[in-house]
């Protein structure tokens, strides 16, 4: 598994009925504007699929950690399916692009509601198919900014397939009339504007971006905020029933369905070579017994991580230093690489919790901020074994709200790298080597290949300077 950085430059009628919801909630109530994605998750219909189990997959991903230009963008990269993960590379670079040139370059919208965030969910991988959906909030936009997308790829034809694509041509006019069917009289809902909205064949494809299969195989279509109705009904949700739905299916489609209601344990895409995960064996010695009160002490954190193979290679270049760190972990990233989080902790590494998918915690509710940290923790102990004790806040942003949400010690820094703007390892070697002093805290991130280039560097020299490298929690117990 690997993951890489985006480029700088750089988203029922099981009752035959529809239910408005906001596209961050499941229980069918409207939820406020300011509701985010992944900030609370709930129990999903659809069935849960375990990405440490997908065979070479890499996680494209970016962040910045500036307070004035907030934003975290993920993506898979399943090998196989390169059409679907060109389409969701393109659709993520050019929403980051726009919002850090609004945004970041030039300076529009509340600086308070600035931030950017894309996350992702596999709704279906198995046997020929692939299924993934992008979330993003955008604070820049108008509204709630949430929105959503769904990506599939048909491995048995090697191509990328639309939303769309899971229903038949010949079927596309009678599956759309009982979605009008169930729209049409709903709170918020302009009848007029649905003929034009799904006679046009584009705006028929665009609004209906957001399609995929419960566990006994309905199907859902989740519309936006603002795409069938005023947008301060919020979004809506159309849930049609398997016997309902089977008969306008395409034959992909009904291959989607199968696999989502009976996962055959297996995905084959047909790639042609799927590159095996490389997990560093180095382990500590034993607790480290440096003591920062009679010698010169710095802790190395890292963020956003772990990042196959940016991570492990980072893990040998610690280990040959004799050094330790802290590494703030991102709880789906830790999913998708538990075996990274296992080498960590065994080489001596304080593993610590950085959300699930990295959104401004202070802009949440206590029960979201619970919930992003309590996924984490529990995914860095379903790979560790160990519960972390300490948390990094996504651009250090912290109040006395997101510390009356959790038990977990807050970690800021005292250096900042700022390696997510600047991918020059000379430069990063050079900001760490030229501003550290004895007892900082400095911020990296182990997700740039320049980041953990400029370790090495950094290791050696100011070893020869006489700094010992130790994690967090040790720094501060013993000063």
């Amino acid at each position: 598994m690997r993951t890489r950085t985006l480029l700088p430059s750089l988203l029922m009628l099981g009752t035959l009925a529809v239910t408005a919801a906001c596209s961050s909630g499941s229980d069918g109530s409207s939820a406020s504007s300011g509701a985010r994605p992944g900030a609370n998750p709930s129990p999903s219909p659809v069935r849960s699929v375990d990405p440490s189990k997908i065979k070479g997959l890499e996680i494209v991903s970016d962040s910045s950690e500036q307070s004035s230009c907030p934003y975290a963008a993920s993506y898979p990269d399943v090998p196989g399916a390169e059409a679907m993960t060109a389409t969701m590379k393109k659709d993520v670079e050019k929403r980051l692009a726009d919002f850090r040139s609004q945004v970041c370059e030039g300076g529009e919208g509340d600086a308070e509601a600035r931030e950017f965030n894309i996350s992702y969910q596999f709704l279906v991988a198995s046997g020929d198919v692939l299924g993934v959906r992008l979330t993003t909030q955008d604070a820049s936009g108008a509204g709630s900014g949430v929105t959503t997308r769904t990506y599939w790829y048909d491995g048995k034809a090697g191509e990328y397939r639309t939303a769309l694509g899971l229903v038949a041509d010949g079927s596309q006019d009678a599956f759309v009339a009982a979605l009008k069917d169930r729209l049409e009289g709903r709170e918020g809902v302009d009848a007029a504007a649905l003929d034009d909205l799904f006679s046009d064949p584009a705006s028929r494809a665009s609004v209906l971006d957001g399609m995929d299969f419960t566990a006994v195989g309905s199907l859902r279509v989740t519309f936006d905020r603002g795409d069938v109705g005023a947008p301060a009904a919020g979004s809506y949700l159309v849930t049609l029933p398997k016997k309902t739905i089977t008969p306008w299916l395409s034959a992909f489609g009904k291959r989607v369905q199968r696999q989502t209601v009976k996962p055959s344990g297996s995905l084959d895409l047909g790639a042609a070579h799927v590159p095996e995960p490389a997990v560093p064996t180095h382990t500590a010695s034993g607790d480290d017994d440096t003591d920062c009160k009679k010698v010169k002490c710095i802790a190395l954190t890292f963020d956003d991580g772990p990042a196959a193979p940016d991570t492990a290679t980072l893990l040998t270049y610690l280990a040959q230093y004799k050094a330790r760190a802290t590494f703030f972990t991102v709880g789906q990233n830790v999913a998708a690489h538990p075996g990274l989080v296992r080498a960590e902790a065994r080489a001596g590494h304080e593993v610590g919790n950085h959300s699930w998918n990295h959104p401004d915690l202070t802009k949440l509710t206590p029960e979201q901020i619970a919930s992003q940290l309590g996924r984490t923790s529990a995914a860095i102990k379903a790979a560790t074994g160990k519960t972390p004790t300490v948390f990094r806040p996504p651009y250090g942003a912290i109040d006395d709200k997101v510390r009356a949400a959790t038990r977990l010690s807050p970690v800021l820094w005292d250096v900042d790298t700022e390696d997510w703007k600047y991918r020059d390892a000379a430069k990063v070697a050079q900001t760490v080597i030229g501003k550290t002093q004895r007892n900082n805290v400095v911020l990296m991130h182990d997700i740039h290949p320049t980041s953990v280039a400029a370790v090495p560097q950094i290791l050696r020299t100011l070893t020869a300077q006489g700094y010992h490298f130790v994690t967090v929690s040790h720094l501060r117990a013993t000063l």
